[in-house]
């Protein structure tokens, strides 16, 4: 029975113009209404409509008031059931979707924000197939988390997503489609293996230094040095004063990624390569740059800069 549904449904998409219409791209916000709700009966509903059609017959043909009473209260529950359907969609709003972040061939997190005007119940919306539940309080919003299957990397649209509703009998669906005009952007799939990066730890230049709890060195006193730092014993000795240092060199130098150096391999090689890469200095909490061809990164750390290099990652052509 379902799949004599869909192949209906299929075929009233092909032949209506209003459902051909609702299948493109649309800009955020969404609003469901009349002309783009549409109402089917379902399984269940179709079996009702039958023994009421039987309970009908029967009450007719004996002349039972009280089944024909009967018959006549569930056919109207039933028809106020498709009204109280097409209500829990008619005035939804899909206000904006917030993506989150995922590799190629890894789930990514969409989080879509409804609004309404008043209360909705047993509200689902199909995505491939999972299918997410959710309601809504009266002019409140809700969060929806859907996942994403992600292939390749690089800007991915969204695809369609049915909402439907089959509250509050389960008798007739009433459902309608979103389709906004939006992409968001995967990152490519890091390799497994591989020789790890060159880190130019004999140039003086990228060692950077921090302040330690151990004596480097010691130099002589500026203005503004703290008095506790001053070496009393070291300065009487000296014709002027000493003062301790505490500045060792990082023990980590910066990672310098280039492209450059992965001469060797495709692009697509490479950006595994450098995805790889920086997921380790992400883990080691190292400090990195990243080179690519037109777009150049300075050295940084943390979760915005890794976000930052592999968005540039993702985007190469």
């Amino acid at each position: 029975m379902r799949d004599l549904l869909q192949r209906l449904q299929r075929r009233a998409e092909r032949r209506l113009p209003a459902l051909t219409r609702y299948r493109r791209p649309e800009n955020l916000p969404i609003e469901l209404h009349r002309r783009r709700i549409y109402i089917v009966p379902t399984g269940f509903g179709l079996g009702f409509s039958v023994l009421l059609l039987v309970m009908l017959v029967g009450a007719l043909n004996y002349s039972n008031n009280a089944g024909l009473l009967l018959t006549c209260l569930l056919g109207a529950s039933s028809a106020a059931s498709m009204l109280v359907a097409f209500r829990s969609l008619d005035g939804l709003r899909l206000g904006h979707i917030r993506a989150g972040h995922a590799a190629a061939g890894q789930p990514l997190e969409l989080i879509l924000a409804f609004d309404s005007r008043r209360p909705r119940n047993a509200i689902r919306i199909d995505l491939d197939a999972s299918t997410i539940a959710f309601a809504l309080d009266g002019h409140a919003s809700a969060l929806v988390k859907l996942t994403l299957p992600t292939e390749q990397r690089g800007w991915q649209p969204l695809p369609r997503l049915r909402v439907w509703s089959s509250w509050p009998l389960g008798l007739f669906r009433a459902w309608s489609w979103l389709h906004p005009e939006q992409s968001v952007l995967v990152w490519p799939r890091a390799e497994t293996a591989g020789p790890p990066p060159q880190a130019r730890a004999d140039d003086a230049r990228h060692l950077r230094l921090h302040r330690g709890d151990e004596l480097a060195a010691l130099r002589d006193y500026h203005a503004g040095d703290p008095q506790r730092h001053i070496a009393w014993k070291a300065s009487a000795r000296h014709e002027n004063l000493l003062v301790k240092d505490f500045e060792q060199p990082q023990s980590h130098p910066q990672w310098q990624l280039d492209w450059r150096q992965l001469g060797g391999l495709d692009n697509e090689a490479r950006i595994a390569r450098l995805a790889r890469w920086l997921n380790e200095a992400q883990v080691q909490r190292r400090h990195y740059s990243l080179w690519l061809p037109g777009n150049e990164i300075p050295g940084g750390s943390g979760p915005l800069h890794y976000a930052r290099c592999m968005n540039a990652l993702a985007q190469l052509p």
